[in-house]
């Protein structure tokens, strides 16, 4: 029983896997993709960690499973998200299906500023700098 646990968290998880690649290959834009292979690969990923820390089911390797587990739920997440507004910052282009863009009306482009979309009319005014050229 144990051992049809294992085969099929492995081949759940390059499943995902494969999809995730899949999805980086075939979805239109960098936003989608990011999406897909986030979630997808990072899934695959915990599940193929899962059937490792069942196969040995040592104490040390269950251990750094879970910590590879762990550190995929924290991190993946954090960089699709950076990456995907690096991607949009630089001027990566949207699909065109795309139906909503929130970044649109509190991003200027030519100032690379990002407003939050809470300032005041006296807080969204833009300030000079002594860095700024004449």
């Amino acid at each position: 029983m144990i051992d049809f646990i294992k085969g099929t968290l492995i081949i759940g998880g390059a499943l995902f896997i494969l999809l995730a690649s899949v999805g980086l290959l075939r979805l239109p834009d960098l936003l989608t993709r990011m999406h897909a292979t986030t979630k997808a690969a990072a899934l695959g990923v915990i599940l193929v960690m899962l059937a490792a820390a069942m196969h040995f089911a040592e104490v040390g390797i269950v251990a750094r499973s879970f910590a590879i587990i762990v550190f995929i739920l924290m991190t993946a997440p954090v960089a699709a998200h950076v990456i995907g507004r690096a991607g949009y910052f630089v001027g990566s282009k949207l699909w065109s299906g795309t139906v909503k863009d929130e970044l649109r009306p509190n991003y200027d482009p030519l100032t690379h500023e990002l407003k939050s979309g809470l300032e005041t009319q006296e807080n969204a005014k833009r300030q000079p700098r002594e860095t700024d050229p004449d």
